[in-house]
Protein backbone atom coordinates (compact mmCIF):
# COMPACT_ATOMS: atom_id res chain seq x y z
CA UNK A 1 0.00 0.00 0.00
CA UNK A 2 1.48 3.59 -1.07
CA UNK A 3 2.33 5.21 1.76
CA UNK A 4 1.74 9.62 2.37
CA UNK A 5 3.76 11.36 4.46
CA UNK A 6 2.01 14.89 5.84
CA UNK A 7 4.07 17.04 7.00
CA UNK A 8 2.27 19.74 8.60
CA UNK A 9 -1.44 20.61 10.19
CA UNK A 10 -4.33 19.64 7.72
CA UNK A 11 -7.64 19.59 8.59
CA UNK A 12 -9.33 15.41 9.44
CA UNK A 13 -10.64 15.82 6.17
CA UNK A 14 -7.61 15.50 4.10
CA UNK A 15 -6.00 12.71 6.17
CA UNK A 16 -9.71 10.73 5.68
CA UNK A 17 -9.35 11.22 2.02
CA UNK A 18 -5.60 9.70 1.93
CA UNK A 19 -6.49 7.06 3.49
CA UNK A 20 -8.72 5.30 1.56
CA UNK A 21 -6.04 4.84 -0.78
CA UNK A 22 -2.72 4.55 1.08
CA UNK A 23 -1.14 4.39 5.00
CA UNK A 24 -0.53 8.43 6.06
CA UNK A 25 1.87 9.27 8.31
CA UNK A 26 1.65 12.50 10.29
CA UNK A 27 5.15 14.14 11.10
CA UNK A 28 5.39 17.39 11.92
CA UNK A 29 8.07 20.04 12.39
CA UNK A 30 11.08 18.03 10.45
CA UNK A 31 14.26 19.40 10.33
CA UNK A 32 15.81 19.07 7.08
CA UNK A 33 18.01 16.22 8.13
CA UNK A 34 14.71 14.40 9.35
CA UNK A 35 12.93 15.09 6.20
CA UNK A 36 16.25 13.11 4.28
CA UNK A 37 16.33 10.87 6.65
CA UNK A 38 12.75 8.88 6.19
CA UNK A 39 11.48 10.48 3.04
CA UNK A 40 12.32 7.70 0.90
CA UNK A 41 9.60 5.51 2.47
CA UNK A 42 7.29 7.69 1.23
CA UNK A 43 5.22 7.70 -2.00
CA UNK A 44 3.57 11.10 -1.75
CA UNK A 45 3.78 14.13 0.62
CA UNK A 46 1.43 16.65 1.56
CA UNK A 47 2.74 19.59 3.08
CA UNK A 48 1.00 23.72 3.83
CA UNK A 49 3.79 26.65 4.19
CA UNK A 50 5.38 25.21 7.33
CA UNK A 51 7.31 22.80 4.85
CA UNK A 52 10.59 23.71 2.87
CA UNK A 53 11.40 21.00 0.46
CA UNK A 54 14.65 21.72 -0.97
CA UNK A 55 16.18 19.53 -3.96
CA UNK A 56 18.02 17.43 -0.97
CA UNK A 57 15.12 16.30 0.07
CA UNK A 58 13.37 16.02 -3.70
CA UNK A 59 16.65 13.83 -4.48
CA UNK A 60 16.56 11.78 -0.92
CA UNK A 61 12.41 10.95 -2.35
CA UNK A 62 13.55 7.76 -4.73
CA UNK A 63 10.01 6.51 -4.69
CA UNK A 64 7.84 10.61 -4.53
CA UNK A 65 5.58 10.70 -7.31
CA UNK A 66 3.54 13.92 -5.64
CA UNK A 67 4.14 16.54 -3.77
CA UNK A 68 1.08 18.42 -2.55
CA UNK A 69 0.80 22.17 -1.23
CA UNK A 70 -2.89 22.44 0.18
CA UNK A 71 -2.70 26.19 -0.14
CA UNK A 72 -1.61 28.43 -3.59
CA UNK A 73 1.60 29.02 -3.36
CA UNK A 74 4.28 26.47 -3.68
CA UNK A 75 7.66 28.65 -3.21
CA UNK A 76 8.49 27.06 -0.44
CA UNK A 77 8.92 23.51 -2.70
CA UNK A 78 11.99 23.40 -5.38
CA UNK A 79 9.62 22.95 -8.42
CA UNK A 80 12.52 22.64 -10.87
CA UNK A 81 14.06 19.91 -8.80
CA UNK A 82 10.76 18.32 -8.64
CA UNK A 83 10.12 18.29 -12.34
CA UNK A 84 13.45 16.85 -13.29
CA UNK A 85 12.76 14.11 -10.89
CA UNK A 86 9.37 13.83 -12.89
CA UNK A 87 7.39 14.29 -9.56
CA UNK A 88 3.99 16.23 -9.91
CA UNK A 89 3.84 19.53 -7.64
CA UNK A 90 0.07 20.39 -6.71
CA UNK A 91 -1.73 23.05 -5.38
CA UNK A 92 -5.15 23.97 -4.45
CA UNK A 93 -5.55 27.39 -6.70
CA UNK A 94 -9.09 27.97 -6.02
CA UNK A 95 -9.46 26.66 -2.38
CA UNK A 96 -8.88 29.73 -0.51
CA UNK A 97 -9.98 31.90 -3.08
CA UNK A 98 -12.79 33.27 -0.94
CA UNK A 99 -10.78 33.84 2.04
CA UNK A 100 -8.00 35.33 0.42
CA UNK A 101 -10.23 38.21 -1.44
CA UNK A 102 -12.58 38.57 1.37
CA UNK A 103 -9.32 39.64 3.91
CA UNK A 104 -8.20 41.45 1.06
CA UNK A 105 -11.55 43.42 1.44
CA UNK A 106 -11.74 43.59 5.10
CA UNK A 107 -8.16 44.91 5.37
CA UNK A 108 -9.31 47.85 3.20
CA UNK A 109 -12.10 48.55 4.94
CA UNK A 110 -10.04 48.41 8.51
CA UNK A 111 -7.69 50.62 6.84
CA UNK A 112 -10.00 53.15 5.69
CA UNK A 113 -11.80 53.72 8.86
CA UNK A 114 -8.50 52.97 11.37
CA UNK A 115 -10.67 49.31 12.95
CA UNK A 116 -7.81 47.95 14.55
CA UNK A 117 -6.51 51.53 16.12
CA UNK A 118 -9.98 52.60 17.33
CA UNK A 119 -10.58 49.15 19.15
CA UNK A 120 -7.59 49.32 21.04
CA UNK A 121 -8.34 53.04 21.83
CA UNK A 122 -11.74 51.85 23.26
CA UNK A 123 -10.64 48.91 25.19
CA UNK A 124 -7.67 50.94 26.91
CA UNK A 125 -10.59 53.01 28.09
CA UNK A 126 -10.69 55.91 26.00
CA UNK A 127 -13.39 57.34 23.66
CA UNK A 128 -11.11 59.43 20.93
CA UNK A 129 -13.46 59.60 18.18
CA UNK A 130 -12.01 62.53 16.55
CA UNK A 131 -8.45 60.63 16.01
CA UNK A 132 -10.09 58.30 13.66
CA UNK A 133 -12.11 60.02 11.45
CA UNK A 134 -12.20 57.45 7.80
CA UNK A 135 -12.62 57.59 4.86
CA UNK A 136 -15.34 56.07 1.97
CA UNK A 137 -14.66 53.86 -0.39
CA UNK A 138 -17.59 54.86 -2.16
CA UNK A 139 -17.15 56.10 -5.49
CA UNK A 140 -13.52 55.77 -5.10
CA UNK A 141 -10.54 54.47 -7.48
CA UNK A 142 -9.48 50.67 -6.86
CA UNK A 143 -6.87 49.85 -8.72
CA UNK A 144 -6.63 45.95 -8.81
CA UNK A 145 -3.26 44.12 -9.96
CA UNK A 146 -4.16 41.01 -11.29
CA UNK A 147 -7.51 39.83 -12.69
CA UNK A 148 -7.18 36.06 -11.79
CA UNK A 149 -9.62 34.42 -9.72
CA UNK A 150 -8.91 36.03 -6.43
CA UNK A 151 -8.48 40.07 -7.97
CA UNK A 152 -11.81 39.08 -9.87
CA UNK A 153 -13.83 38.83 -6.54
CA UNK A 154 -12.61 41.47 -5.05
CA UNK A 155 -13.66 43.72 -8.10
CA UNK A 156 -16.69 42.18 -8.02
CA UNK A 157 -17.40 42.87 -4.75
CA UNK A 158 -15.79 46.25 -4.86
CA UNK A 159 -18.18 47.27 -7.84
CA UNK A 160 -21.22 46.05 -5.69
CA UNK A 161 -19.99 48.64 -3.14
CA UNK A 162 -19.63 51.40 -5.66
CA UNK A 163 -15.90 51.44 -6.28
CA UNK A 164 -15.08 52.35 -9.97
CA UNK A 165 -12.56 49.94 -11.07
CA UNK A 166 -8.94 49.96 -12.91
CA UNK A 167 -6.68 46.96 -13.46
CA UNK A 168 -3.33 45.90 -14.61
CA UNK A 169 -3.07 42.38 -15.80
CA UNK A 170 -0.83 41.88 -18.72
CA UNK A 171 -2.60 38.45 -19.23
CA UNK A 172 -6.07 39.12 -19.30
CA UNK A 173 -8.23 40.28 -22.46
CA UNK A 174 -10.46 43.99 -22.68
CA UNK A 175 -13.49 41.88 -22.76
CA UNK A 176 -12.86 39.91 -19.78
CA UNK A 177 -11.86 43.10 -17.55
CA UNK A 178 -14.93 44.63 -18.97
CA UNK A 179 -17.00 41.26 -18.13
CA UNK A 180 -15.66 42.39 -14.51
CA UNK A 181 -16.24 46.21 -14.98
CA UNK A 182 -12.36 47.28 -15.14
CA UNK A 183 -11.11 49.29 -17.12
CA UNK A 184 -7.52 47.82 -18.08
CA UNK A 185 -4.54 50.19 -18.16
CA UNK A 186 -0.45 50.51 -17.46
CA UNK A 187 0.85 50.28 -14.28
CA UNK A 188 2.01 53.35 -14.27
CA UNK A 189 -1.36 54.77 -14.90
CA UNK A 190 -2.93 52.11 -11.94
CA UNK A 191 -0.44 53.57 -9.66
CA UNK A 192 -1.00 57.30 -10.54
CA UNK A 193 -5.34 57.25 -10.60
CA UNK A 194 -5.95 55.22 -7.39
CA UNK A 195 -7.04 55.85 -4.34
CA UNK A 196 -6.52 52.04 -3.34
CA UNK A 197 -4.43 49.17 -4.58
CA UNK A 198 -4.83 45.39 -4.30
CA UNK A 199 -2.15 43.26 -5.45
CA UNK A 200 -3.32 39.93 -6.81
CA UNK A 201 -0.10 38.07 -8.29
CA UNK A 202 2.59 35.66 -7.78
CA UNK A 203 5.85 36.33 -6.51
CA UNK A 204 8.69 36.28 -9.59
CA UNK A 205 11.59 37.57 -10.44
CA UNK A 206 9.56 40.50 -12.83
CA UNK A 207 6.76 41.67 -9.89
CA UNK A 208 9.66 41.11 -7.08
CA UNK A 209 9.49 44.87 -5.56
CA UNK A 210 7.22 45.89 -7.97
CA UNK A 211 5.98 48.29 -5.48
CA UNK A 212 9.46 50.13 -5.00
CA UNK A 213 10.39 53.57 -4.00
CA UNK A 214 9.90 54.81 -7.48
CA UNK A 215 6.30 52.98 -7.81
CA UNK A 216 5.01 54.59 -4.11
CA UNK A 217 6.15 58.06 -5.23
CA UNK A 218 3.65 58.37 -8.21
CA UNK A 219 0.77 57.17 -5.65
CA UNK A 220 -1.98 59.59 -4.85
CA UNK A 221 -0.85 61.20 -1.15
CA UNK A 222 -3.57 59.76 0.20
CA UNK A 223 -3.36 56.99 -1.74
CA UNK A 224 -3.86 53.01 0.37
CA UNK A 225 -2.27 49.77 -1.03
CA UNK A 226 -3.23 46.36 0.43
CA UNK A 227 -1.07 43.26 -0.45
CA UNK A 228 -2.55 39.87 0.23
CA UNK A 229 -0.62 38.36 -1.94
CA UNK A 230 2.73 37.16 -1.61
CA UNK A 231 5.92 38.68 0.00
CA UNK A 232 8.38 40.42 -1.57
CA UNK A 233 6.33 42.26 -3.99
CA UNK A 234 6.40 45.75 -2.08
CA UNK A 235 9.47 46.93 -1.23
CA UNK A 236 8.85 46.79 2.95
CA UNK A 237 11.53 49.51 3.59
CA UNK A 238 10.55 51.71 0.66
CA UNK A 239 6.79 51.60 1.56
CA UNK A 240 7.85 52.59 5.39
CA UNK A 241 9.65 55.68 4.43
CA UNK A 242 6.97 56.80 2.17
CA UNK A 243 4.40 55.95 4.76
CA UNK A 244 6.56 58.00 7.44
CA UNK A 245 6.79 60.93 5.10
CA UNK A 246 3.31 60.80 4.10
CA UNK A 247 4.17 60.15 0.80
CA UNK A 248 0.67 57.61 0.64
CA UNK A 249 -2.19 57.56 2.90
CA UNK A 250 -1.90 54.33 4.34
CA UNK A 251 -0.64 50.53 4.04
CA UNK A 252 -2.67 47.30 5.33
CA UNK A 253 -0.02 43.94 4.42
CA UNK A 254 -0.68 40.13 4.98
CA UNK A 255 2.39 39.12 3.52
CA UNK A 256 6.20 39.88 4.33
CA UNK A 257 9.52 39.30 2.63
CA UNK A 258 10.77 37.15 5.50
CA UNK A 259 8.14 35.17 7.56
CA UNK A 260 7.19 35.53 10.38
CA UNK A 261 7.84 39.01 9.93
CA UNK A 262 11.17 39.92 12.22
CA UNK A 263 12.73 43.30 13.24
CA UNK A 264 10.71 45.94 10.70
CA UNK A 265 10.11 49.58 10.55
CA UNK A 266 7.06 48.55 9.57
CA UNK A 267 6.48 47.76 13.16
CA UNK A 268 6.88 51.18 14.23
CA UNK A 269 4.25 52.39 12.05
CA UNK A 270 1.18 54.07 13.83
CA UNK A 271 -2.73 53.85 12.23
CA UNK A 272 -1.60 54.43 8.93
CA UNK A 273 -0.32 50.47 8.91
CA UNK A 274 -2.10 47.58 9.45
CA UNK A 275 -0.11 44.05 9.52
CA UNK A 276 -1.67 40.96 10.17
CA UNK A 277 0.03 37.25 10.01
CA UNK A 278 -0.33 35.78 6.70
CA UNK A 279 -4.38 35.23 7.49
CA UNK A 280 -5.21 35.36 3.90
CA UNK A 281 -6.61 31.75 3.59
CA UNK A 282 -6.88 31.22 7.47
CA UNK A 283 -10.47 30.42 7.22
CA UNK A 284 -12.04 27.25 8.44
CA UNK A 285 -13.98 27.17 4.88
CA UNK A 286 -10.54 27.51 3.39
CA UNK A 287 -8.28 24.99 5.24
CA UNK A 288 -11.33 22.08 4.88
CA UNK A 289 -11.55 23.30 0.89
CA UNK A 290 -7.41 23.08 0.57
CA UNK A 291 -7.25 19.80 2.33
CA UNK A 292 -10.04 18.31 0.12
CA UNK A 293 -8.74 19.57 -2.89
CA UNK A 294 -4.95 19.00 -2.68
CA UNK A 295 -5.43 15.46 -1.16
CA UNK A 296 -7.87 14.12 -3.75
CA UNK A 297 -5.29 14.79 -6.47
CA UNK A 298 -2.26 12.66 -4.28
CA UNK A 299 -5.67 10.27 -3.93
CA UNK A 300 -5.84 10.17 -7.67
CA UNK A 301 -2.06 10.57 -8.92
CA UNK A 302 -1.17 7.55 -6.33
CA UNK A 303 -4.47 5.90 -8.41
CA UNK A 304 -2.99 5.97 -11.70
CA UNK A 305 -4.84 9.33 -12.79
CA UNK A 306 -3.51 13.12 -13.40
CA UNK A 307 -3.78 15.95 -11.07
CA UNK A 308 -5.80 18.74 -11.88
CA UNK A 309 -4.21 21.27 -10.86
CA UNK A 310 -0.45 20.29 -11.25
CA UNK A 311 1.73 23.41 -11.34
CA UNK A 312 4.42 21.64 -13.44
CA UNK A 313 2.81 19.95 -16.19
CA UNK A 314 3.61 22.38 -19.25
CA UNK A 315 0.46 24.37 -20.55
CA UNK A 316 -2.04 22.53 -18.51
CA UNK A 317 -3.99 24.82 -15.93
CA UNK A 318 -6.72 23.25 -13.85
CA UNK A 319 -9.33 24.48 -16.89
CA UNK A 320 -7.80 22.97 -19.71
CA UNK A 321 -7.04 20.10 -18.18
CA UNK A 322 -10.43 19.39 -17.17
CA UNK A 323 -11.55 20.14 -20.72
CA UNK A 324 -9.18 18.37 -22.67
CA UNK A 325 -8.72 14.94 -20.09
CA UNK A 326 -10.27 12.89 -22.92
CA UNK A 327 -8.14 13.74 -25.36
CA UNK A 328 -5.47 13.68 -23.32
CA UNK A 329 -6.19 10.15 -22.88
CA UNK A 330 -6.60 9.90 -26.83
CA UNK A 331 -3.15 11.42 -27.28
CA UNK A 332 -1.37 8.75 -24.82
CA UNK A 333 -2.80 6.32 -26.43
CA UNK A 334 -1.74 6.84 -29.47
CA UNK A 335 1.88 7.70 -28.42
CA UNK A 336 1.55 4.29 -26.88
CA UNK A 337 0.43 2.92 -30.49
CA UNK A 338 2.69 4.48 -32.85
CA UNK A 339 5.51 3.95 -30.61
CA UNK A 340 5.55 0.11 -30.33
CA UNK A 341 4.77 0.23 -34.57
CA UNK A 342 7.68 2.64 -35.03
CA UNK A 343 10.11 0.62 -33.07
CA UNK A 344 13.90 1.21 -32.11
CA UNK A 345 14.71 4.79 -32.19
CA UNK A 346 12.20 7.16 -32.57
CA UNK A 347 13.74 10.95 -33.81
CA UNK A 348 10.89 13.19 -34.99
CA UNK A 349 6.73 12.87 -33.44
CA UNK A 350 4.83 14.88 -35.57
CA UNK A 351 1.72 15.95 -33.82
CA UNK A 352 -1.24 17.40 -36.12
CA UNK A 353 -4.71 18.43 -34.38
CA UNK A 354 -7.36 18.04 -37.03
CA UNK A 355 -11.50 19.32 -37.18
CA UNK A 356 -12.44 20.98 -34.01
CA UNK A 357 -9.30 19.93 -31.89
CA UNK A 358 -7.37 22.19 -34.40
CA UNK A 359 -8.69 24.84 -32.08
CA UNK A 360 -7.39 23.63 -28.42
CA UNK A 361 -4.21 24.06 -26.66
CA UNK A 362 -1.66 21.98 -28.38
CA UNK A 363 0.95 21.62 -25.23
CA UNK A 364 -1.32 19.21 -23.33
CA UNK A 365 -1.55 17.20 -26.13
CA UNK A 366 1.74 17.07 -26.85
CA UNK A 367 2.92 16.22 -23.29
CA UNK A 368 0.53 13.53 -23.39
CA UNK A 369 1.49 12.13 -26.69
CA UNK A 370 5.13 11.80 -25.53
CA UNK A 371 4.38 10.33 -22.49
CA UNK A 372 2.85 7.10 -24.70
CA UNK A 373 5.72 7.07 -27.13
CA UNK A 374 8.17 6.81 -24.10
CA UNK A 375 6.02 4.51 -21.85
CA UNK A 376 7.13 1.42 -23.33
CA UNK A 377 11.01 2.44 -22.69
CA UNK A 378 10.41 4.53 -19.68
CA UNK A 379 7.77 2.57 -18.09
CA UNK A 380 6.75 4.25 -14.63
CA UNK A 381 9.50 6.95 -14.99
CA UNK A 382 7.89 8.72 -17.73
CA UNK A 383 4.45 11.43 -16.64
CA UNK A 384 3.36 14.41 -17.85
CA UNK A 385 5.83 16.61 -15.48
CA UNK A 386 8.99 15.00 -17.38
CA UNK A 387 7.80 13.89 -20.87
CA UNK A 388 9.13 16.91 -22.82
CA UNK A 389 12.62 16.94 -20.71
CA UNK A 390 13.09 13.23 -21.56
CA UNK A 391 12.20 12.98 -25.16
CA UNK A 392 14.59 16.70 -25.45
CA UNK A 393 17.31 14.39 -23.59
CA UNK A 394 16.50 11.35 -26.47
CA UNK A 395 16.78 13.85 -29.34
CA UNK A 396 13.31 13.73 -30.33
CA UNK A 397 12.07 16.57 -32.41
CA UNK A 398 8.27 17.42 -32.16
CA UNK A 399 6.45 19.11 -35.25
CA UNK A 400 3.13 20.50 -34.01
CA UNK A 401 0.52 21.16 -37.29
CA UNK A 402 -3.21 22.23 -36.95
CA UNK A 403 -5.73 21.25 -39.97
CA UNK A 404 -9.20 22.33 -38.79
CA UNK A 405 -10.27 21.51 -42.40
CA UNK A 406 -10.39 17.55 -41.68
CA UNK A 407 -14.37 16.83 -40.79
CA UNK A 408 -14.52 13.01 -40.78
CA UNK A 409 -14.95 13.58 -36.56
CA UNK A 410 -15.77 16.40 -34.34
CA UNK A 411 -12.07 16.22 -33.86
CA UNK A 412 -8.94 13.66 -34.45
CA UNK A 413 -5.26 13.30 -33.52
CA UNK A 414 -2.95 11.81 -36.35
CA UNK A 415 0.48 11.30 -34.72
CA UNK A 416 3.67 10.49 -36.66
CA UNK A 417 6.69 8.87 -35.64
CA UNK A 418 10.18 8.69 -37.60
CA UNK A 419 12.71 7.09 -36.32
CA UNK A 420 16.12 4.35 -37.04
CA UNK A 421 13.45 1.57 -38.53
CA UNK A 422 11.62 4.31 -40.88
CA UNK A 423 7.99 5.83 -40.16
CA UNK A 424 4.48 5.03 -39.01
CA UNK A 425 1.22 6.97 -38.05
CA UNK A 426 -1.77 6.85 -36.39
CA UNK A 427 -5.45 8.35 -36.12
CA UNK A 428 -7.85 8.46 -33.14
CA UNK A 429 -11.14 10.70 -32.67
CA UNK A 430 -13.06 10.00 -29.64
CA UNK A 431 -16.98 9.52 -30.06
CA UNK A 432 -20.08 10.92 -28.28
CA UNK A 433 -19.41 8.81 -25.13
CA UNK A 434 -16.03 9.65 -24.70
CA UNK A 435 -14.37 6.44 -26.49
CA UNK A 436 -11.44 6.02 -28.29
CA UNK A 437 -11.19 4.70 -31.72
CA UNK A 438 -8.60 4.35 -34.00
CA UNK A 439 -9.54 5.29 -37.40
CA UNK A 440 -6.33 5.23 -39.61
CA UNK A 441 -3.32 3.16 -39.15
CA UNK A 442 -0.56 3.96 -41.75
CA UNK A 443 -2.87 6.19 -44.13
CA UNK A 444 -4.93 2.67 -44.40
CA UNK A 445 -8.54 3.69 -43.15
CA UNK A 446 -10.08 1.48 -40.42
CA UNK A 447 -12.10 1.87 -36.94
CA UNK A 448 -11.28 0.36 -34.15
CA UNK A 449 -11.19 0.51 -30.50
CA UNK A 450 -8.18 0.12 -28.91
CA UNK A 451 -7.66 -3.35 -26.42
CA UNK A 452 -4.78 -4.41 -24.14
CA UNK A 453 -3.99 -6.96 -26.89
CA UNK A 454 -3.06 -6.13 -31.32
CA UNK A 455 -1.96 -7.48 -34.05
CA UNK A 456 -1.18 -5.75 -36.98
CA UNK A 457 -0.56 -6.53 -40.17
CA UNK A 458 0.52 -5.26 -43.56
CA UNK A 459 -0.51 -7.54 -46.53
CA UNK A 460 -1.33 -8.13 -49.99
CA UNK A 461 -4.97 -8.18 -50.34
CA UNK A 462 -6.16 -11.29 -51.64
CA UNK A 463 -8.22 -14.50 -50.95
CA UNK A 464 -7.46 -16.88 -48.34
CA UNK A 465 -5.16 -14.67 -46.27
CA UNK A 466 -7.37 -13.85 -43.22
CA UNK A 467 -8.27 -17.30 -42.79
CA UNK A 468 -4.58 -18.58 -42.94
CA UNK A 469 -3.79 -15.89 -39.81
CA UNK A 470 -6.73 -16.61 -37.77
CA UNK A 471 -6.00 -20.64 -38.58
CA UNK A 472 -2.14 -20.49 -37.04
CA UNK A 473 -3.65 -18.62 -34.21
CA UNK A 474 -5.83 -20.81 -33.11
CA UNK A 475 -3.06 -23.29 -32.83
CA UNK A 476 -1.42 -21.34 -30.80
CA UNK A 477 -4.67 -21.51 -28.56
CA UNK A 478 -4.58 -17.51 -29.22
CA UNK A 479 -8.23 -16.34 -29.58
CA UNK A 480 -9.10 -13.21 -31.62
CA UNK A 481 -12.01 -10.95 -30.51
CA UNK A 482 -12.55 -8.70 -33.43
CA UNK A 483 -10.76 -8.24 -36.76
CA UNK A 484 -10.98 -5.21 -38.96
CA UNK A 485 -9.68 -4.54 -42.43
CA UNK A 486 -8.51 -1.29 -44.09
CA UNK A 487 -7.45 -1.00 -47.78
CA UNK A 488 -7.28 1.60 -50.31
CA UNK A 489 -7.92 -0.35 -53.31
CA UNK A 490 -9.16 -4.01 -53.75
CA UNK A 491 -5.99 -6.30 -54.29
CA UNK A 492 -3.67 -3.95 -53.12
CA UNK A 493 -2.23 -2.98 -50.06
CA UNK A 494 -4.35 -3.73 -47.02
CA UNK A 495 -4.27 -3.74 -42.90
CA UNK A 496 -5.58 -6.20 -40.96
CA UNK A 497 -6.13 -4.96 -36.90
CA UNK A 498 -7.14 -8.50 -35.01
CA UNK A 499 -7.87 -7.15 -30.86
CA UNK A 500 -6.66 -10.40 -29.00
CA UNK A 501 -7.93 -12.43 -25.68
CA UNK A 502 -4.47 -13.45 -24.75
CA UNK A 503 -0.64 -11.82 -25.45
CA UNK A 504 0.81 -13.69 -28.41
CA UNK A 505 3.28 -16.49 -27.37
CA UNK A 506 6.70 -16.31 -28.63
CA UNK A 507 7.63 -17.03 -32.12
CA UNK A 508 4.31 -16.91 -33.31
CA UNK A 509 5.40 -13.21 -35.01
CA UNK A 510 7.66 -14.79 -36.86
CA UNK A 511 5.45 -17.37 -38.20
CA UNK A 512 2.87 -15.22 -39.01
CA UNK A 513 5.16 -13.14 -41.45
CA UNK A 514 6.19 -16.17 -42.96
CA UNK A 515 2.85 -16.51 -44.28
CA UNK A 516 2.62 -15.58 -48.14
CA UNK A 517 1.19 -12.23 -48.70
CA UNK A 518 2.12 -10.68 -45.38
CA UNK A 519 4.65 -7.87 -45.93
CA UNK A 520 5.20 -7.18 -42.33
CA UNK A 521 3.61 -7.33 -38.54
CA UNK A 522 3.46 -5.37 -35.15
CA UNK A 523 2.03 -6.21 -32.08
CA UNK A 524 0.67 -3.28 -29.69
CA UNK A 525 0.34 -3.89 -25.82
CA UNK A 526 -1.50 -1.02 -23.77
Amino acid sequence: MPKVLVSDPIDQVGIDILSQVATVDIKTNLSPEQFIQIIPEYDALMIRSGSRITKEIIDAGTQLKIIGRAGVGVDNVDVPAATRRGIVVVNSPEGNTIAAAEHALAMMMALSRYIPDANTSVKSGQWDRKSYVGAEVYKKTLGVVGLGKIGSHVANVAKAMGMKLIAFDPFISNERAEQLGCRLVDMDLLLRESDYITLHIPKTPETTHLINAEALAKMKPNARIINCARGGIIDEIALAEALEKGLIGGAAIDVYETEPLGESPLRALGKQAILTPHLGASTAEAQVNVAIDVAEQIRDVLLGLPARSAVNIPGISPDVMEELRPYMQLAETLGKFVGQLAGGRVELLNVKLQGELATNKSQPLVVASLKGLLSEALRERVNYVNASIEAKERGIRVIETRDAAVKDYAGSLYLEAKGSLGSHSVTGALLGDGEIRITDIDEFPINVPPTQHMLFTLHRDMPGLIGKIGSLLGSFNVNIASMQVGRKIVRGDAVMVLSLDDPLPDGILAEIIKVPGIRDAYTVTL
